[in-house]
């Protein structure tokens, strides 16, 4: 066979496989519990509220529009849909700053390719979302700990970033209910991050594919909106928002956007250009119909199944997990985080809760861009059922209990 690697651009060597896409095929085995996709439930998708809307499109005049090439920007409906929904959170913009993407992953391939070259530095949170990584990693980049608490000055984001051979270019983070922690940013740290990025003057790339989970809590303005409250207009902030209808509504119409100052959007469309031309016509008309008849009500359904399968997963982990292992609380969103007894490793617990007990997680490790943290691992609750959630803790804590007796016994006597 030709031997391809000589021919690979460098960047591919830096490309992947998924950890939990892999994982994923793990749901198709009925013997397993699984906390390991954070994908939305699909029995609380609203079908048939998008069979009414493919329906409609099909019967009526948009036939044809529907079908046919558009522009790149994105279908001009949906985009005043979403400046009406965002505003509601305090974010003000015009629909020109909206952009279409084939789902926020595409939002981050494309921030990455518009801000990294080669060795340049991304701030990433200690964990972050792997997907973001996976799509950062194409661009070469270095990866420096995002730090919201003052322990690091930008003179020192600097020198680390000039060390590496580039720049800081753009601070990255999920600011509510974050893949894979479940933790949101309180309103201190969001306003220490504008006070870092107008410091260092560099971009904010806001992933917000959770904004609308919030189950209890006060809600806290969003980066963009305090930026924009700061600055006096979207025309003059560096944050830029991502968001998806892949956790509201469904993920495989594949429709995300990006809310950005102008600059930013017309580089943007220039790549979807140079991409795809546009994202898919027809799911886009769909998505705004069925948005436009009743996304909050959706999203009522889809808040009140998720947090009764988050206090489930809660109050499980409280009975059944041994001492030495913790977790977060989150107020929103599809996840929780655990992080184990020290020296316990997730991908090795994996591996045995697979053979034994028959219980699919995804290891924390895949979440560090520098590959650390291996006793700590991700579950997601979105879906499971109470029956699921508890049997399948109650087997994971049993297990835990059981590898950590192994570790103390492998200690050597001194």
């Amino acid at each position: 066979m030709l031997d391809w690697e000589h021919i690979f651009a460098t960047r591919s060597s830096r490309m992947k496989a998924s950890e939990i896409r892999e994982l994923l095929k793990l749901l198709e085995q009925p013997d397993i519990i699984s906390f390991a996709g954070g994908i939305p439930d699909p029995a609380l998708f609203p079908a048939e509220e998008f069979q009414k809307a493919y329906s409609d499109i099909f019967a009526g005049p948009q036939v044809n529009a529907a079908l046919q090439y558009s522009v790149s920007e994105g279908y001009k409906p949906l985009r005043d849909w979403i400046v009406q929904d965002v505003a509601k959170i305090g974010i003000d913009c015009q629909p020109e700053n909206v952009f279409i993407t084939s789902g926020s992953q595409q939002a981050l391939d494309y921030l990455g390719k518009l801000f990294l070259s080669p060795k340049d530095t991304a701030l990433v949170t200690w964990p972050t979302y792997l997907g973001a990584l996976s799509a950062f990693n194409a661009y070469e980049p270095t990866y420096d700990q995002l730090s919201l608490n003052g322990n690091r000055t930008p003179e020192a984001y600097r020198e680390a970033a000039a060390k590496s051979g580039g720049a800081v270019k753009f601070a990255y983070l999920s600011a509510d209910f974050s893949n894979p922690t479940g933790e949101t940013i309180g309103l201190e740290g969001r306003e220490k991050l504008l006070d870092l990025a107008d410091e260092m003057d560099i971009a904010i790339l806001e992933d917000a594919a959770y904004q609308h989970l919030r189950f209890d809590g006060q809600p806290i303005p969003p980066i963009m909106a305090l930026d924009i409250e700061r600055k006096g207009g979207i025309e003059n902030t560096r944050t830029i928002y991502s968001g998806s209808f892949s956790k509201t509504l469904a993920p495989g119409l594949r429709v995300g956007f990006v809310i950005a100052s102008m600059p930013v959007i017309r580089k943007l469309v220039l790549m979807k250009q140079a991409a795809d031309l546009h994202s898919s016509t027809i799911n886009q008309i769909a998505i705004e119909q069925v948005a436009a008849r009743g996304f909050d009500a959706q999203v009522a359904k889809i808040k009140a199944a998720y947090s009764e399968r988050r206090d489930f997963m809660l109050k499980a982990l409280e009975k059944y997990m041994p001492k030495g292992t913790s977790w977060t609380k989150p107020e929103g969103g599809m996840f929780v985080w655990v992080t184990l007894p020290e020296g316990m490793d997730g991908a090795e617990l994996l591996a045995k809760s697979i053979a034994t007990e028959k219980v699919a997680f995804v290891p924390g490790r895949a979440f560090y861009a520098d590959g650390s943290n291996a006793n700590t691992l991700r579950m997601s609750y979105s879906c499971a059922n109470g029956e699921m959630i508890e049997e399948g803790i109650k087997r994971l804590g049993r297990l835990i209990a059981s590898a950590s007796v192994e570790e103390k016994e492998a200690l050597p006597i001194i």
